[in-house]
């Protein structure tokens, strides 16, 4: 669990291509990319905006910013490349003790003036990691009060874990933002204070005089002014038919105690379960040489391999937002990202698109009719809707597969997965998620799509 907002959720879908015209800048044509300001309606009433969502992922994005050493890859799904190393380091890995020397280039984003001045910002990025590389994704704040923080490191990653371990790098400050996991936070929102530009970093690492090296195709961070609410007013559904993705089901319970060295196991994998369903539903597929190492004797050996390949060193868990995103692009022609949305309303948006959600929420027992159990964080995949307008999700946490599937009322779900703050079972006041959720989606996705997307804030 992160300080900022609960943890074991996950959200994501970055379009890598929605567009790949660009205008002057690196500013995509398409969906006003550069900036991207998110206005929430509750109760069907226009909310102040609460999220920016800045990602950067076609040929004029990557030719933008500083390069030292690197260069921008045009072609179907435009990438950021090595070039020509710029310097060697030493990377000591602190989850194996293992000293290592690379090579590296960097690019540094231009200067992004977020549209809503926030107190969170996480990051996504999308890339290619072949064995002998990496990356390391790192922002830097600078505040309303004029002052420019320091470069955080947000993510030292690769897609498997045979060179260095996947970490984030937890507890990193500047006495006014803190990183947790994978949030960078301002420490006192209540002071008035937040962040209002931001900048990425990316160092793209492989070993000494290798050829080629890591490409990374989307990154960008999501920046959100989290408001406090302990209660949300249902959302209006947003027409009297039903509508159901045909996603698959998996349980994170069929897995309980198998590999206890990925967050003690499948009853705590919600996340990459939950990522695994949406990635199958894209018709994502592990290979049978990725998934040689899962017991035989265990069932969907895919859902093994997202737990290990989103396992976060730091953190101990597999419940790293951007971890999982950045799982989910590892399949061919897929992109993730992590956001915000602002109601119901949304995600019907975006499942009449056929674009599935993964939402992370909290709740004790009482507070979601059916669910059977209480939550400090979970995520579940939102896949549907009734004609009533309730949610149907399919819910990991269920016995075995053949349960998942789940029909939760609107208003109790939306509150859940809305709220900033709620009370624990011990009447403690503690944090929700805020609408997190994981939006996952074709890299380049047809013009209904697009259009939902954007009409949700992302693109």
């Amino acid at each position: 669990m992160t300080a900022a907002t609960p943890r074991r959720a996950l959200l994501a879908v970055a379009l890598a291509a929605a567009a790949t015209a660009t205008v002057p800048g690196g500013r995509s044509s398409a969906a006003g990319a550069d900036r991207t300001a998110r206005t929430a309606p509750i109760g069907g009433a226009a909310a102040p905006a609460t999220v920016d969502n800045r990602f950067w992922y076609a040929h004029g994005h990557w030719l933008a910013g500083t390069h030292h050493g690197t260069a921008a890859a045009a072609g179907d799904r435009p990438a950021l490349r090595i070039d020509t190393p710029v310097g060697r380091t030493e990377y000591q890995d602190p989850h194996t003790g293992k000293k290592t020397t690379w090579e590296y280039a960097t690019w540094t984003s231009p200067v992004h003036r977020s549209a809503v001045p926030a107190t969170e910002v996480i990051a996504s990025w999308n890339a290619r990691t072949p064995a002998g590389t990496w990356i390391q994704v790192e922002l830097r704040p600078a505040y309303t009060d004029g002052v420019t923080g320091p470069w955080y490191v947000m993510a030292r990653w690769a897609a498997g874990d045979g060179d260095i371990r996947r970490t984030s790098v937890d507890g990193q400050t500047d006495g006014k933002s803190t990183v947790w996991t994978d949030t960078l936070a301002v420490d006192h929102p209540e002071s008035g204070l937040r962040i209002r530009d931001w900048q990425l970093r990316l160092t793209l690492n492989r070993k000494p005089g290798a050829d080629g090296g890591p490409l990374v195709w989307l990154a960008g961070a999501m920046a959100s002014d989290v408001p406090d609410r302990f209660t949300v007013p249902a959302s209006a559904p947003s027409s009297g038919e039903a509508h159901e993705l045909k996603v698959p089901r998996y349980s994170q319970e069929t897995h309980k105690g198998q590999y206890p060295e990925y967050d003690n196991g499948g009853e705590a994998w919600c996340s990459p379960t939950s990522s695994q369903m949406i990635v199958e539903y894209w018709g994502g597929r592990a290979s049978a040489g990725a998934l040689g190492w899962v017991d035989r004797a265990y069932e969907d050996p895919q859902v093994c391999h997202a737990a290990r390949s989103t396992y976060d060193a730091a953190y101990k868990g597999c419940g790293n937002w951007p971890f999982n995103a950045a799982y989910a692009a590892t399949y061919r022609g897929l992109a993730g990202v992590v956001t915000r949305l602002g109601s119901l309303a949304d995600l019907e948006t975006l499942v009449r698109a056929g674009i599935p959600a993964i939402t992370s929420q909290s709740f004790r027992p009482e507070e979601l009719t059916g669910a059977g159990y209480g939550t400090a964080g979970h995520l579940m995949t939102v896949i549907g809707f009734t004609a009533a307008g309730d949610v149907i999700a399919n819910d990991p946490n269920s016995a075995d597969n053949a349960a998942v599937r789940r029909v939760y009322k609107r208003a109790e779900w939306e509150t859940i997965w809305l709220r900033t703050k709620r009370h624990n079972a011990a009447g403690k006041v503690v944090s929700g998620s805020g609408g997190i959720c994981y939006l996952y989606a074709p890299a380049r996705p047809g013009a209904d799509r697009i259009a939902a997307l954007r009409a949700v804030g992302v693109l």
